[in-house]
């Protein structure tokens, strides 16, 4: 058998020419080449691979910050984000000032809260951080003059956020605003099994859809979100599955309009609720998200039903704006308010207890005194228990926006009037005394007691006794307020433990599979798991690109066959040339 290098020998002499050296001079020139010393770093210089140069740019390698603004669907946006980011090996960190790069993940429902965003890019840039933007303003007004030169990530690509964040660390700047479809047809939007860090372990937020059916003459998310893309049903309850496998033990559905759910894909909001229930385990919870009137009209008595059962909470949030129909149409809102008070009143009498909120608009432009009025009266009839009230503020490109304005201080004064009756009355008073079945989830934000929900949705407060977190227990109501209670646990009272199994740490990342769990935690080391691959250049498959050859599978190998290969030319190309020589 021939050896394996045969071939090299047979035309080894073909690429010696006559100008190269010959073996006796290479021995010659060896003699004058005198080796160099390197002076060895102290042990105390070495920097360890766990901690990369200041400056480097390798990636995953790097610090980020993340705030979000605004609804429950931008919130799991940037949960989703943290998690890919976090499962590429970017450490993410509460502290902005010791970040690399700040992600930030903005609102445009309002003024204030775009302000809010503006003002963090310009902290950002005078502190020299990498700027990444995200969310509803740069995806509806991505030409603005303050968004010149950022990398911005669409509503709609939060999949591909460790390719711009790597891009801009590196100084490029890159832009991701494109719609996913499937044959034409508009997705929801990235896939819900991505990697995820909850800022709530025990609370998994899923949209179940993106965009709307509506065209609201004040509405900038319109612009952002676009029209209704649903998801499938079984995608949604995989996911939820997954999310009690982890540990959770309530589900939030969101969306921009919960009511609509289906209508693009051939189903309805209710059909997804039942089998959502049967998926929930005892002790756990779901709560609905916004619905507008029109939508939910159709399903009223289904809704009902969904709305009594035990793992479901009795609580819908259902948006009015105004009780004045002229200034509902010129908002564009598609119902009048015999449509809304028809919902409430049913769904109170069907669902004994149910919590109904709503949100007001004050200062539409062309509300007039009457229409105010109008809309002080709805509230005093049906006193809810959570008002959302929103000064009017015009945004850009909207209908709205140039319509008659209201003036400034008519405004002021409507939204100052309207919370004065808000807050005259106390909606728990008469449950004082009550014992009530509670689910205990998060901490208050003065970090004195734990937070817990009634069947209603209802916040009590219970003491912060750490073996109370993630439990169902019952709680005799003592004190009330304008917007909680106060409860003392039954101690002779059955406790469950609503999740089936123990849930994720804080700032661990969920959706992770085995081959992810023990994956270096590193950007140079990254494998994609085969299933998480999506068409054209991905956040994963330029994770893969990053690969030096020893790094992937059987990568070892490869540089060792190639290095023995390229010694065995050189000794025959030396030896080779000995001979001829002799």
């Amino acid at each position: 058998m021939p050896a394996a290098c045969d071939s090299v020998l047979e035309d080894i002499e073909d690429i010696v020419l006559a100008e190269d050296l010959k073996p006796h001079d290479r021995q010659f020139v060896r003699k004058n080449v005198f080796p160099k010393v390197r002076k060895r770093n102290s042990q105390k210089n070495v920097q360890t691979d766990d901690d990369p140069p200041s400056d480097s740019i390798i990636p995953g390698a790097q610090k980020i910050w993340i705030r979000t603004w605004g609804c429950s669907h931008n919130n799991s946006d940037g949960e989703y984000m943290a998690g890919q980011l976090a499962a590429y090996g970017y450490k993410i960190t509460d502290n902005s000032a010791e970040a690399d790069l700040w992600l930030l993940n903005s609102c445009t429902v309002k003024s204030p809260a775009e302000d809010h965003f503006r003002n963090s890019i310009k902290k950002a840039q005078e502190g020299k951080k990498k700027v990444v933007v995200a969310g509803c303003v740069p995806q509806a007004q991505p030409r603005q003059d303050y968004l010149k030169g950022l990398s911005i990530i669409g509503v709609q690509q939060i999949d591909r956020v460790v390719e711009v964040v790597e891009e801009t660390i590196k100084g490029h700047s890159v832009r991701l605003l494109g719609q996913k479809k499937d044959n034409g047809k508009r997705l929801g939007g990235a896939r819900l099994d991505l990697p995820k860090i909850r800022k709530n372990p025990l609370i998994e937020i899923i949209s179940i859809n993106t965009g709307c059916l509506n065209a609201c003459t004040y509405c900038k998310t319109k612009h952002a979100r676009g029209d209704l893309a649903s998801y499938p049903i079984q995608e949604l309850v995989d996911r939820a599955k997954q999310s009690f496998q982890e540990g959770v033990c309530e589900i939030w559905l969101t969306s921009e309009d919960t009511g609509a759910y289906g209508r693009d894909i051939g189903t309805d909001l209710p059909t997804l609720l039942w089998k959502l229930v049967e998926a929930i385990p005892e002790g756990a919870m779901l709560r609905l998200g916004m619905t507008n009137p029109p939508y939910i009209l159709e399903h009223l008595e289904e809704m009902a039903k969904i709305l009594n059962h035990p793992r479901v909470y009795a609580f819908l949030h259902i948006p009015v704006q105004s009780a004045s129909d002229s200034v509902l149409m010129d908002m564009k809102r598609e119902y009048c308010v015999a449509d809304f008070k028809q919902v409430v009143d049913f769904l109170k009498e069907k669902v004994p207890g149910i919590t109904i909120a709503t949100d007001i608009i004050c200062g539409f432009p062309g509300e007039t005194d009457e229409d105010f009025q109008e809309t002080m009266k709805l509230v005093e009839e049906y006193r809810f228990p959570s008002l959302f009230i929103n000064q009017f503020y015009p945004r850009p490109g909207t209908p709205a926006a140039k319509m008659h304005q209201v003036p400034a201080a008519v405004k002021k004064q409507r939204t100052k009037d309207l919370s004065q009756l808000f807050h005259s009355y106390n909606p728990y008073d008469h449950k004082v005394g009550e014992r009530q079945r509670v689910l205990v989830t998060e901490e208050s934000f003065d970090s004195n007691y734990y937070v817990a929900h009634n069947p209603f949705y209802e916040q009590v407060l219970v003491p912060k006794d750490p073996l109370l977190m993630g439990k169902m227990v019952e709680v005799n109501i003592y004190e009330a307020g304008k917007h909680f209670m106060k409860g003392q646990p039954v101690s002779d009272a059955r406790v469950y433990t609503a999740s089936i199994t123990r849930p994720l740490a804080k700032g661990e990342v969920s959706g992770l599979t085995e081959e992810f769990r023990h994956a270096p935690q590193n950007g140079t080391n990254w494998k994609a798991h085969p299933s998480a691959e999506i068409p054209g250049k991905t956040a994963l498959s330029s994770w893969m690109a990053l690969q030096l050859p020893w790094q992937q599978e059987g990568g070892g190998l490869k540089i060792l066959s190639v290095s023995l290969a390229l010694l065995a030319v050189l000794v025959v190309f030396y030896y080779g040339g000995m001979k001829t020589e002799l």
